[in-house]
């Protein structure tokens, strides 16, 4: 751990003005500042005791990142500081969990609640989306497109009005809405006096936060926990702090090391410096040169010799000795002795003092991905290259995947035999009595006997006759598609053919299970809509050719008479008399011209849609859309057009077989 002087000297950095460090009286005299391994990761906490305006408290603070952050903050007259044996032995940094986010797949969607460690719904299934529930009993939730927050009885703390909110950190949220970045508190109490164009996590009391200066260009500065400007708006770029330092950028090469108020510590003519830690940074003498490491002072440490350079932790970093497409990462100690050779296609750091090592599973290909190893930072391996996938460890436990399954491992890198294993990958997580269980795109929950206490329904009633049942096809490791089949239909004939069409659409088709793959692709469905004998289903795809910068979705909305069986197109909607393509594209090509939401399309590049353009309905409403890169941007997704029944009714088909399959849908003719 760190010597004495510095910890009184971190520690002073998280405690309010003109508190006071208490003195343990028992077993000796001396500060009340204790650094135990608390969660049994391997790492140690740093345990504060002060007072302030004559009450006792209790800071627990954690290096999560590089970065020291208060994980528990305790007051209260019960608290006796002498009686520290006793609450070290009693203090868990994790919230004791007793709610769980779960999901329910509706004909509205999927929903979201909260279950007990039984798997009853303790919060009823109504969200839109929902977050773990944080150390201080709060929880983010989604309604539309619009996030709030509750406490554990399911009461709002906050209305869903913004348009995302961060986890709390440091007792704060950052919140954005229309007019840009906020921070709040956990009561929900808006801090700041503006909104700004950027704000980040704090770090050590400080948030980083950017807005546009008096010649608009973006300049940084960092905000206090009460939302204040702590530092001006003043520099370039800047970073986060970490042990009460910050790399900022004040000019074209110049970088500087500043405290927590702003003062400078050092400063540094490159073109590029950066990231920082364990009192190195990263340094390079041209902008698309090489990498070094400099001391705080700027005295050069290990000389420009490094394509990629990674910050130091812990006393080592991670490089790559190549700039071309095969890699050669390897890690570096603080005299740039290689601990690990430069010879692997991945490392990452994992916590708890490990890394996983990957060598490419396919050596011409590297971007494929790679086989992990587990080593310990002093470059031991561990184990085998065996892992498909590692996380970080969390409280002497890592989550691992191969081929086939996905399993707790333990500090040696070996999976835990006592604890579940299961098919499929993704992520494991011990929370309270369950285990979360996040595989192949799908939650449950088990005990730690794996046996299963939730899970997602896989069932999906539509009413007393039709349902849709969830199927899952999963043919090689990087090929996972979730397939939606009807059951109910009269005849059965009509029910294969559907069903049939439902897997083609889904992209269910022979996949080899024992060659490696140049892609990934997942696929999904949702019900859009479902009345009467019609259902309109969303079915969603993701290809993502390994190397690429990123990869294409697809969205397909079949449209299905269950009793028929017919897949219905845009042009059954329509009088056949109609010049439906004419009307359509009018209405779409005015909203373009007229409407700033439309503004991200390419000009010009919108000439009318197509007889069998994509299209879905709901209750009142067409919608046509467009694909990625057909009239816009990539980022801008499915460019869609709302066009409600009401402005096409002389065009409509009501006594088609489309329409009157919704027949109850025409209320606007009412």
């Amino acid at each position: 751990m760190h010597n004495k002087p510095y910890i009184l000297n971190l520690v002073g950095n998280f405690l309010p003005p003109k508190s006071k460090i208490l003195i343990l009286h028992e077993p000796f005299n001396t500060p009340a500042i204790l650094t135990p391994d608390l969660d049994g990761d391997g790492c140690h906490e740093i345990i504060v005791g002060y007072k302030w305006h004559g009450q006792k408290y209790v800071t627990v603070l954690k290096n999560i990142n590089n970065s020291w952050r208060p994980i528990a903050n305790l007051r209260g007259d019960w608290y006796q500081i002498t009686s520290y044996w006793y609450y070290i032995a009693n203090l868990n940094t994790e919230r004791n969990i007793a709610l769980y986010p779960a999901s329910l797949k509706t004909i509205k969607g999927t929903k979201w609640g909260y279950i007990n460690n039984q798997g009853n719904f303790e919060i009823q299934p109504k969200y839109d989306s929902a977050m773990n529930f944080q150390s201080n009993d709060l929880a983010i939730v989604g309604m539309g497109d619009l996030f709030g927050i509750i406490n554990s009885h399911g009461d709002y703390i906050v209305a869903p009005k913004y348009g995302s909110i961060n986890e709390f950190c440091e007792g704060r949220s950052i919140v954005v809405d229309k007019n840009g970045f906020n921070i709040i508190n956990e009561s929900g109490k808006l801090l700041t006096s503006k909104a700004y164009s950027y704000i980040g996590s704090f770090h050590d009391g400080r948030a980083l936060f950017s807005d546009s200066g008096k010649d608009n260009s973006y300049l940084y500065g960092y905000l206090d926990i009460d939302g204040n400007i702590a530092i001006p708006l003043k520099y370039q770029s800047a970073n986060d702090f970490i042990d009460g330092k910050a790399l900022v950028k004040i000019n074209e090469n110049q970088f500087a090391l500043i405290n927590l108020n702003g003062e400078l510590l050092f400063s540094y003519k490159y073109p590029y410096v950066g990231p920082y830690g364990d009192g190195f940074l990263v340094y390079k003498e041209t902008l698309d040169g090489k990498s070094g490491y400099i001391d705080e002072s700027g005295k050069v440490i290990l000389p420009i010799q490094y394509p990629t350079a990674q910050a130091f932790n812990e006393g080592i970093a991670i490089v790559n000795m190549s700039d071309e497409v095969i890699n050669k990462y390897g890690v570096i100690d603080k005299k740039g002795n290689f601990i690990l050779k430069p010879l692997y296609n991945s490392v990452n750091s994992i916590g708890s003092k490990r890394l996983a090592v990957g060598k490419a599973i396919d050596e011409k290909r590297p971007y494929v991905g790679s086989k992990y190893s587990i080593s310990d930072t002093s470059g031991n391996f561990l184990t085998d290259f065996v892992y498909t996938n590692v996380t970080s460890y969390k409280n002497g436990l890592a989550t691992a995947c191969n081929s086939k399954n996905i399993f707790f491992i333990d500090i040696s890198g070996k999976p835990v035999n006592t604890l579940p294993i299961l098919a499929g990958c993704g992520t494991l997580l011990l929370l309270g009595d369950l285990i979360q269980a996040n595989v192949d795109n799908r939650l449950s929950y088990l005990n730690k006997a794996g046996e299963i206490v939730w899970q997602q329904n896989n069932n999906i009633p539509l009413n007393n006759l039709y349902s849709i049942i969830e199927k899952k096809y999963k043919p090689n490791k990087d090929y996972l598609v979730y397939y939606p089949q009807l059951t109910g239909i009269k005849l059965i004939e009509v029910e294969t053919t559907i069903n049939n069409r439902l897997k083609e659409l889904s992209q269910v088709k022979p996949i080899d299970s024992n060659v490696q793959l140049d892609y990934s692709y997942t696929g999904d469905f949702s019900v859009e809509f479902f009345n009467n004998t019609l259902a309109v289903l969303k079915l969603e795809g993701y290809k993502f050719p390994f190397g690429a910068a990123h990869g294409m979705p697809s969205n397909v909305y079949p449209h299905i008479d269950l009793v028929s069986g017919v897949f219905y197109e845009l042009k059954d909607l329509f009088k056949k008399d109609s010049n439906y393509v004419k009307v359509l594209s009018d209405i779409i090509a005015n909203e373009i011209k007229t409407n700033e939401e439309y503004s991200y399309v390419f000009p010009g590049a919108f000439n009318g849609i197509q007889p069998n353009q994509p299209f879905y309905i709901d209750e009142n409403n067409l919608y046509i859309y467009f694909n990625p890169y057909e009239i816009a941007p990539y980022a801008a997704g499915f460019p869609t057009f709302k066009i409600p029944f009401t402005q096409i009714s002389s065009i409509i088909d009501t006594n088609g077989s489309f329409w009157k399959a919704k027949e109850n849908i025409s209320k606007w003719q009412h």
